[in-house]
């Protein structure tokens, strides 16, 4: 008896299926990094509540809530501005506005740099089991930083109201060879120069959220940094002090100009106060933004997939 025979049938191989391109390579383009933010931008609600719920959070079980945040505000600037009027013999009536203006903005700034260090790392839980861009959470982070804001204009205009009458007519401050005109509507101006700076602390949060969450000994130094910027930076002090100390003064004013928080921070104030406006400054905050979102998109086209795991 002859043993079966057994027939093995070949498919034909016309056509061979490539494997597809893992995930991470298709996500490496621009489009997709810029879809990121249109797609963050679109999620309003999500954002905008979560920003909401972090200050109701903050301040639960509090009885005054979130008027913390103007009382702290109110001590900081009066104290400070009681002290260096007598250290820099500055006159009150003009410098404890220019102090008070000049730490809402700051703290602003400061807000978005430090906390977008940590932006992903802090949101670990919700980027791992929430389907969502990551530009949501820097959303998030930035709306919460204008709260913060909002609540602090509480004491600016506190303080513009018991000083108008110095503020609202050309006046100059000690040691200032600058005249200022004084308050008037140019105080406008400060409404877009604050939304330019909600549209840089996006860049700024996106940037340094990646690098961060990549390596993490970025937010401590990013900390200890910013403690001596505060201190270069014209907050405490106005740049005329720099004409007093010598004739050489020009030269000094570098000290003040090569610091880029220093533009970011004129560009609100100087309209908040009624000061004369110097247009450089917008023109060095444009170079800043578009120079800070080409870097923020370049590491978003490489390394936003990549978050999920590093966080």
């Amino acid at each position: 008896m002859e043993p079966p025979v057994v027939s093995f049938l070949v498919q034909p191989t016309s056509t061979v299926e490539r494997p597809e391109a893992p995930p991470e390579a298709n996500s490496r383009t621009f489009a997709r990094a810029i879809a990121d933010v249109r797609e963050g931008w679109q999620n309003r609600e999500l954002w905008g509540h979560l920003g909401w719920q972090d200050i109701k959070q903050r301040y639960r079980r509090s009885v005054i809530g979130p008027l913390w945040i103007t009382i702290s505000m109110g001590t900081t600037a009066l104290a400070l501005g009681l002290l260096y009027s007598q250290l820099f013999n500055q006159e009150i009536n003009t410098f404890l506005p220019y102090i008070t203006a000049g730490f809402v903005v700051w703290n602003f700034l400061v807000g978005c740099v430090t906390e977008g260090t940590d932006v992903f790392i802090a949101n670990e839980g919700l980027i791992k089991h929430l389907p969502a861009p990551i530009s949501v959470h820097v959303l998030r982070l930035v709306w919460r930083q204008v709260l913060f804001f909002a609540h602090n204009l509480v004491v600016y205009a506190v303080v513009v109201a018991i000083f108008f009458g110095d503020l609202n007519q050309p006046y100059q401050m000690q040691d200032d060879p600058v005249t200022h005109p004084g308050l008037s509507w140019a105080i406008l101006l400060a409404i877009p120069a604050f939304a330019l700076l909600a549209v840089n602390a996006v860049w700024v949060a996106l940037l340094f959220g990646i690098i961060s969450t990549r390596f993490r000994d970025i937010p401590p130094v990013i900390h200890s940094f910013i403690n001596l910027i505060f201190f270069m930076t014209p907050i405490v002090w106005h740049t005329g002090i720099l004409h007093k100390v010598g004739a050489d003064g020009d030269w000094r004013m570098l000290i003040a100009e090569l610091n880029p928080l220093y533009h970011f921070l004129e560009i609100v104030r100087a309209p908040m106060l009624g000061h004369q406006q110097s247009w450089h400054h917008w023109a060095v905050v444009g170079g800043f933004t578009v120079l800070g979102w080409a870097l923020a998109l370049l590491a978003m086209r490489n390394y936003r997939a990549r978050v999920s795991y590093w966080v």
